[in-house]
């Protein structure tokens, strides 16, 4: 599994019905399971984007269709991170002579 840090804003018309927010993050979460990956974390937050989530999906061309059936709905823009852990890190780093 890869491992994808998806940071997202709110649309207009996602901020206008922020109040129901939760339930299409339980859709977003239901939808990514049943393409086989999960939500690992996810925030809230202050600053330049309003959402943050760390996931895991099989290979990145399920995180595209993930990540374009969420744009499709039109609440939110995604930017997504495709994140390498540490030790695939320090292999990069370590291949490099």
């Amino acid at each position: 599994m890869t491992t994808y840090v998806v940071l997202l804003n709110w649309t207009e018309l996602g901020l206008k019905n922020a109040g129901d927010s939760p339930n299409r993050l339980d859709g977003a979460k239901k939808m990514l399971k049943e393409m086989g990956g999960s939500f690992d974390q996810f925030f809230l937050t202050m600053g330049e984007y309003d959402m943050v989530g760390i996931m895991t999906a099989p290979d990145d061309a399920v995180m595209a269709r993930f990540t374009l059936g969420l744009g499709q709905k039109g609440f939110v823009r995604t930017r997504t991170l495709k994140a390498f852990p540490e030790a695939a890190y320090r292999e990069i780093i370590k291949s490099l002579g």
